[in-house]
C-alpha cells in the first residue's frame, strides 16, 4: 500500500491553513481528539487528504524546517517497523497510539528519508483516483543511492519499476508503481538538496495560476514551470514559512 496520508508540521498553523487552502484549493477542517493539539484536515470535497499541525517543541527546539511528511498504510505497524529496521531503515519513533486514529511510527529509509507508518482504526478508505484536482498526484524521493532505495521499498512494500528517464547530467530518474500505476519517481538528490528527501506535488487544474497563486499569497516558486513527459506541468515551491512542495497540472 503506498502513501496515503499528508502531513504538513510547521511553524505557522493559521498561516499555513490560510495558504494551502488558497493555493490548492483544500477546504480546512478542525480535527478534535482528547488531549491532541489543534489538527487541520485538509479535504479534497468530503474527502480528507491531509493535515497541518504545529511543529512540537522538541521538533523546534531541533532546529527543523517545517516539512511535510508521508503516511504509508500498514495494517500492522509494529511488524512493519520490525521489518524496516532489518532491512536497515532507522526507527526515529517506536509504533504508539494515536487514540481514535490509529497505531504509527516515525521512520526511516536506509538512505534516511523520513516517513511515517499508519495502521489506522476502523475501515479502509478506497484511494482517491491518482489525478483528482487537490490529491497527491506525484511522491519523488531525492536519495544518494536510488537503486538501492528502489531495492528497499519494493522489498518492503512491493513497488514495481516503471520507465527510466535518462536526465543527462543529472542521472537516471526511475518511476515506479503500486498496484500497477505509476505513483512516483526516484533519482539521486543534487548537491542543493542538502539530505534525502520525499516530495509531494498536489494537483491543480493549471499550473500558471496556481504559481501566481503561491506567490500571491507569500510563498516561492523554486523551479518552473516545466513540462514533463506525457504533456503535464510542475512547478516546486516552498510555503511561506519554508517547507517545500510541489504542485502539478494537466494544462499551463
Amino acid at each position: 500500500m503506498p502513501f496515503f496520508w499528508y502531513e504538513l508540521m510547521t511553524t505557522d498553523l493559521d498561516a499555513a491553513e490560510a495558504f494551502y487552502t488558497a493555493v490548492v484549493g483544500w477546504k480546512a477542517q478542525l480535527f478534535e481528539a482528547p488531549g491532541m493539539p489543534r489538527y487541520i484536515v485538509m479535504n479534497v470535497g468530503e474527502r480528507g487528504v491531509g493535515g497541518l499541525m504545529a511543529q512540537p517543541d522538541e521538533v523546534r527546539k531541533m532546529g527543523m524546517p517545517p516539512a511535510w511528511i508521508g503516511y504509508i498504510h500498514t495494517r500492522d505497524v509494529d511488524a512493519s517497523t520490525k521489518s524496516l529496521k532489518e532491512a536497515g531503515g532507522a526507527v526515529h519513533r517506536e509504533p504508539d497510539d494515536i487514540p481514535g486514529v490509529g497505531r504509527f511510527a516515525v521512520v526511516a529509509d536506509p538512505q534516511g528519508a523520513a516517513f511515517n507508518f499508519l495502521q489506522p482504526d476502523g475501515p479502509d478508505q478506497p484511494p482517491l483516483p491518482l489525478a483528482t484536482p487537490g490529491n497527491i498526484g506525484w511522491h519523488e524521493l531525492y536519495t544518494t543511492d536510488w537503486q538501492a532505495a528502489f531495492d528497499f521499498y519494493a522489498g518492503q512494500f512491493g513497488w514495481t519499476k516503471g520507465e527510466a528517464m535518462d536526465m543527462g547530467p543529472m542521472g537516471t530518474y526511475q518511476l515506479f508503481a503500486a498496484g500497477g500505476e505509476p505513483i512516483g519517481g526516484m533519482m539521486n538528490k543534487p548537491e542543493q538538496i542538502p539530505v534525502p528527501v520525499w516530495q509531494f506535488y498536489f494537483n491543480v487544474p493549471a499550473i500558471d495560476a496556481a504559481a501566481k497563486r503561491v506567490t500571491d499569497n507569500g510563498g516561492k516558486i523554486l523551479m518552473g514551470p516545466m513540462e514533463v513527459p506525457g504533456g503535464g506541468w510542475i512547478v516546486q515551491c516552498t510555503d511561506p514559512q519554508g517547507a517545500h512542495f510541489a504542485l502539478m497540472a494537466p494544462v499551463r
